[in-house]
Parts: structure tokens; C-alpha cells; sequence
């Protein structure tokens, strides 16, 4: 299959799916419930970010989950914050589960943001929660270091998207033993061509920065757009729009996350 025809090249300021802004609800009540979860006791700059992004962005309804031992800390702009057990080192503890179980049934999608710490604690309630919950699901930031010792289970799961960075898909190749080799020196067409065919191997989506484009990849079919942009991915933001966009346009994932792209 030449590269053409799966691969598509977006500009800046013109969108190539324009009907995915003109067909954005307008009602509240009709444009989507998002959770995003994560945060610990050293920070929660990604959630804060994430959550003033997905509101802007026009989602109905965010709800936030955080450790409790954010309670004092988060600024009042911020409504609609759930608080669960934390850990000794200021995450989710593994009681938070059943706080994350909830928000999940209760929400349309997902979004863990991350912010969360390295505690192997948290990591094991942010595993079975990735493990149980079946719903629309975007991971970012270091939500995907947390998840590692799942990734089989991340790259197999429909309805995942993957925001991450290049060195994290290097990671990810190489832990579900996908012969291709990702180097950092590799041209933009070549990360297209394995990502082309990693996507078509597993069902997840992925959303990469390389060589100054943002990649977007699923079920084969990627799009690239020119990205100068790099804080944006690191902060937060690229993930919670994308994941507001695919919350209206649950079957067109590409067109959506590339639409996200340009606001």
C-alpha cells in the first residue's frame, strides 16, 4: 500500500475534516460527560489545565478526580472535584478504585492526565482501572509510565487513545516486542509507515510528536500537521482536547483528534 493513500497532511488554520467543528453540539446536555483523574500531593498542573481545556473546548459536563491530600490546594475556579483516598506518597491509593469506577460509569470518557506520581500503589488501582473499565479512554503525560507493566493491555484495548512522547513509544514498541525499531533520528515518512502498520495490528490510537509534526495514527490511517508547539503535549492540552473532540465522534477518531489539533 503506497504511503499516500493512508497518509493524509494537515496544515495549520485549515482543518481537513471541516464538518467535525460545524457538527460540535451546541446544548450542554448534549455535548458529552468527561472524568479526568489524576494529580498527587507535589502537583496537579496537567488536571488543572486539562480540565479549564475541556471546558473551553466545549464538553458538557467535567467532573475531576483527585487524591484527597489536594483538598486545600486547588483553586476554586475548579468545580466539580471529587476527592479519593490517597497513599502515604500523596497519589491514589488503591481504595480510590471504587471513586474511579464510579466516575468512569458515570462518564462518556476518560482522560488520565497524569500528574500522579510514581507510587506503585497508584499504579496498581491505575491498572485495574484501565483493566475494568471498557469505556472511550485517553492516557497522557506520565499516566502512561504509571501503566507500564500493562502496556499489552493498552495496545490491545478498543477505544484507547495514547498521547505520548516519542520516547514513550520507543518504550512501547519495545514492550509489546513489536519488531520495528524507533530511533530518534528516523525520517517523519518512517515513523508514518510503522505506525501505519502498528495501528493496524492493535486497536488503540496513538497521538506522537516527531521532527516537528504531531502524528495521529488509527487503524491505520494517520495524519501528520506541522507542530512547533512541544509544552503543549507535556502540559496536558493536546490530550484533553482530543479527548473532547472524540467524545462527539466516538466512530471517527482520526477527524476528530485532527480537528482538536487546530483550536
Amino acid at each position: 500500500m503506497d504511503a499516500h493513500t493512508y497518509w493524509q497532511t494537515q496544515e495549520a488554520g485549515k482543518p481537513l475534516f471541516p464538518d467535525i467543528e460545524w457538527g460540535k453540539p451546541e446544548r450542554r446536555d448534549q455535548a458529552g460527560k468527561l472524568a479526568v483523574i489524576g494529580g498527587n500531593k507535589l502537583g496537579f498542573a496537567g488536571v488543572a489545565e486539562s480540565y479549564s481545556q475541556t471546558l473551553s473546548a466545549g464538553v458538557g459536563i467535567v467532573k475531576v478526580l483527585l487524591p484527597d491530600v489536594l483538598k486545600k490546594t486547588i483553586p476554586p475556579t475548579m468545580s466539580d472535584v471529587i476527592f479519593a483516598t490517597s497513599n502515604p506518597s500523596g497519589g491514589l491509593a488503591k481504595d480510590a478504585f471504587h471513586e474511579m469506577k464510579a466516575l468512569g460509569t458515570w462518564a462518556d470518557g476518560v482522560l488520565l492526565v497524569g500528574d500522579a506520581g510514581r507510587n506503585s500503589e497508584t499504579a496498581i488501582v491505575y491498572e485495574d482501572f484501565v483493566r475494568e473499565y471498557t469505556g472511550m479512554l485517553t492516557i497522557t503525560r506520565d499516566a502512561v509510565d504509571l501503566v507500564k507493566n500493562s502496556t499489552q493491555l493498552l495496545v490491545e484495548r478498543p477505544d484507547t487513545l495514547l498521547v505520548v512522547s516519542f520516547a514513550q513509544l520507543q518504550k512501547l514498541f519495545q514492550s509489546v516486542y513489536y519488531p520495528k525499531i524507533l530511533t530518534f533520528s528516523m525520517q517523519l515518512a518512517q515513523l508514518v509507515e510503522a505506525l501505519h502498520k502498528f495501528t493496524i495490528t492493535y486497536p488503540c490510537s496513538i497521538v506522537v510528536l516527531h521532527k516537528d509534526h504531531i502524528v495521529v495514527a488509527s487503524a491505520g490511517d494517520i495524519v501528520s500537521q506541522p507542530w512547533d508547539n512541544a509544552m503543549a503535549i507535556w502540559r496536558g492540552s493536546v490530550a484533553a482536547k482530543a479527548a473532547s473532540y472524540w467524545l462527539w465522534n466516538k466512530t471517527n477518531i482520526i477527524p476528530a483528534i485532527s480537528t482538536s489539533l487546530q483550536i
